[in-house]
């Protein structure tokens, strides 16, 4: 199904004429004394926001909006809070954030409390002896992250055994791509030291021995890890789906992606859809290497199924450069443990695969996100896209480069070109930026990491992801770093691939809307959208860029409902202002009449 597209003209016209067409009717919830950024620049700013039917009535001055009120209608006097669209999810993986949200804490401060292994080894620990997790018969662990522990290695099968020889452990790196398992898992998987490494991926294996390390990297780690989902109940899949919609919901996202999926999963989330409308929009995204029966109806096309829609295919041509799978032109800074000076990450396939999938997707009309974080990669499907463009000619496909985090500035040009969008992932700046300028990179190439600035200065759009369960999907760190690109350690990374404020904040929402073709509905706060909104303790545009990390969101509103109430005894961190921090109080007892139920 090819999808429908929208000029701005008639953008423009049907908002108009959906507006017209019902002029006496009014509003079911006022937002009022609210300080709203509308991402629209036809009109910046407001006072007010009427809904009806969870679209946007009306949008403008107090004394305008108020003209749409009755005596049904809920008044809600923000009392100069700011109100922003809901933040739109432009890469992540929303049942992976489940799958964080019931495992084991594995990640380095500030998310969790893992620094060394013996860290590691009591968070498995206490995880497993939960009367809860007790009858899984398994141990399983999310985030740890090598270039954070003391020193800089990877756990191995042995350091897994210490916490059990019994049941089978399985821990996962922090970006997805590797994951360590004991000696029972190893056994029970078959992996020897006479298993050959699979094509795309790494058995890494001990010191002058070919006994497996524990360490699996990409399609080995992949083939270890697609046997656990499988087993996975419809119970237990719904348990996961909807643990990682909720925090999505606090974190502000009205729309979230699965961008790796199988043809299980879509159909697990599409029967889960169907029993009631799902918390958020969910758009999911076909590893086009698995299998495409579900690119067709009902799962596939434009709209949302109570909330659920297949938007396109996904491929993945390369790893993670923090994990130093990633392919590059020019070799790592320091190699991983068996590499020589010469390593530059692998490719996933070969040119003539990633020409076929890349083919494939142009032919049916599908749009496609590509993970690509090394250059060499990148190249990989510039070229891919070239070939197929010949064939095919050019079109509104909005194909999307995911990450691009090495992307040279010839290829951000290439992507100007060829209409590719790139979505990058600044929280690395954050998360990894000493370890790539210290370990992976060096300071040259990290310096430019998910270059955004010179996406701008080519005013092109892009989006900015979390790319969850890799990060939190915490909207406010992805802001942060997209203006900042702070490291740990507390320098700036790349001062020219900086963006302001307001560019940031359209990467997260109107931008991510196009990226998805959904901004005739969604990203900007406009009459005629979706009520998708999200309500912030202080104004981004105003605040120090320095604290935009500790803004709080306290409210996310789905459809004109609110999904998502911050409360004052549940605060995770303190709001950026003192002024906003007490109208935190006010704010629950304002909305805690309009949650509609609980889920």
């Amino acid at each position: 199904m090819k999808a429908q597209r929208l000029t701005l003209a008639a953008l423009i016209a049907s908002q108009a004429a959906w507006a017209e067409s019902s002029p006496r009717l009014y509003a079911d919830t006022i937002y009022r004394n609210a300080n709203v950024i509308t991402v629209n620049d036809a009109q910046p700013s407001a006072e007010a926001v009427a809904i009806l039917d969870g679209k946007i009535l009306g949008v403008g001055s107090n004394e305008d909006v108020l003209q749409l009120a009755s005596d049904r209608t809920k008044m809600v006097d923000l009392k100069g809070l700011t109100m922003v669209p809901g933040f739109i999810d432009a890469h992540g993986h929303v049942m992976n954030t489940g799958l964080q949200a019931v495992s084991a804490n594995l990640l380095s401060p500030p998310d969790g409390p893992v620094t060394d292994i013996a860290s590691l080894q009591d968070a498995l620990r206490q995880w497993a002896n939960k009367p809860v997790n007790k009858e899984q018969g398994f141990i399983i662990g999310f985030g740890y992250d090598d270039s954070q522990l003391k020193k800089q290695v990877h756990p191995t099968r042995y350091d897994l055994d210490a916490v059990s020889t019994d049941v089978p452990i399985m821990i996962i790196h922090q970006s997805g791509h590797l994951g360590v398992l004991n000696s029972k898992a190893l056994d029970m998987l078959g992996f020897t030291a006479k298993s050959k490494n699979p094509p795309g991926g790494q058995i890494r294996r001990l010191p002058d021995s070919e006994e497996p390390s524990g360490v699996l990297e990409e399609s080995a780690f992949f083939g270890a890890l697609i046997p656990l989902f499988t087993q996975i109940s419809p119970e237990e899949n719904e348990l996961l789906f909807q643990a990682g919609m909720k925090l999505y919901s606090k974190y502000g996202y009205t729309t979230a992606q699965e961008g790796r999926t199988m043809t299980d999963s879509v159909l697990a989330m599409y029967d889960i859809a169907q029993k009631e409308k799902l918390l958020l929009d969910v758009v999911a995204y076909v590893d086009i290497q698995l299998g495409t029966e579900t690119m067709k109806a009902p799962y596939y096309g434009d709209g949302y199924k109570n909330g659920f829609r297949v938007g396109g295919v996904k491929l993945t041509l390369d790893g993670s450069p923090q994990g130093k799978t990633a392919w590059l032109t020019k070799p790592y800074l320091v190699p991983p443990q068996g590499q020589n000076a010469q390593y530059k990450g692998y490719p996933i396939m070969s040119d003539e695969e990633a020409d076929k999938y890349v083919a494939m997707a142009m032919e049916n009309h599908w749009q496609m996100l590509t993970h690509v974080n090394g250059d060499a990669a990148i190249d990989q499907y510039i070229h891919a896209v070239e070939k197929a463009t010949k064939t095919y000619g050019t079109g509104e496909r909005r194909f999307v480069a995911i990450h691009a985090q090495t992307a040279r500035e010839d290829q951000v040009q290439s992507f100007k070109e060829l209409n590719i969008i790139p979505s990058f992932f600044p929280m690395h700046t954050f998360y990894w930026g000493d370890w790539h300028a210290q370990s992976v990179l060096g300071d040259a190439r990290a310096e430019n990491i998910s270059p955004t600035g010179w996406a701008m200065d080519r005013d092109m759009i892009f989006t900015s992801h979390h790319d969850a369960p890799v990060a939190f999907p915490d909207s406010m760190r992805v802001y942060s770093a997209t203006v900042n690109r702070i490291t740990r350690s507390g320098r700036i990374l790349g001062k020219d691939q900086r963006v302001n404020a307001m560019t940031a904040l359209k990467a997260q929402t109107l931008w991510a809307a196009y990226q998805h073709f959904e901004e005739a509905t969604k990203g900007s706060i406009e009459v005629g959208k979706v009520a998708d909104l999200v309500l912030l303790s202080d104004d981004p545009l105003e605040i120090n860029p320095l604290q935009l990390a500790d803004i709080t969101v306290l409210s996310t509103i789905k459809d004109g409902k609110v999904i998502y109430a911050q409360q004052p005894d549940t605060a995770d961190r303190s709001c950026a202002s003192s002024k906003k921090c007490q109208a935190l109080a006010t704010h629950t007892m304002m909305i805690a009449g309009l949650i509609p139920h609980k889920h």
